[in-house]
């Protein structure tokens, strides 16, 4: 009898908050070489858990940095300031340096 998977507590709870079949379709879309890909049916549960914690870190540093200011609504440049103080959101770094020159000049 097959055992089961060390995902499947992931996959027995049923709720997701990002789309799994969104998730595998972006997979799928990002092979360069255009060939067939198969996705094993755990990837995407982690990559969608991946995604959720990534989310909930930005999240939790950027209200961190609003609270700092005295703000209570959280806004695009308190979510760039918390990119651009820690070293973990360094791959996001040009996402959001078109769009804020003047701000990640401060940072300079």
């Amino acid at each position: 009898m097959r055992k089961a998977g060390a995902y499947s507590r992931m996959i027995s709870g049923g709720r997701h908050s990002l789309p799994l079949a969104r998730i595998k379709k972006i997979m799928k879309q990002s092979n360069d070489e255009g060939d067939a890909m198969m996705i094993s049916g755990e990837a995407p549960i982690v990559f969608s858990r991946a995604c959720e914690l990534l989310i909930e870190e930005l999240s939790k540093k950027s209200w961190i940095i609003a609270a700092e200011s005295k703000k209570k609504i959280l806004q695009k440049e308190d979510v760039v300031s918390a990119i651009m103080a820690t070293d973990v959101f360094d791959f996001l770094f040009n996402l959001v340096s078109d769009s804020n020159n003047a701000t990640l000049e401060s940072y300079s």
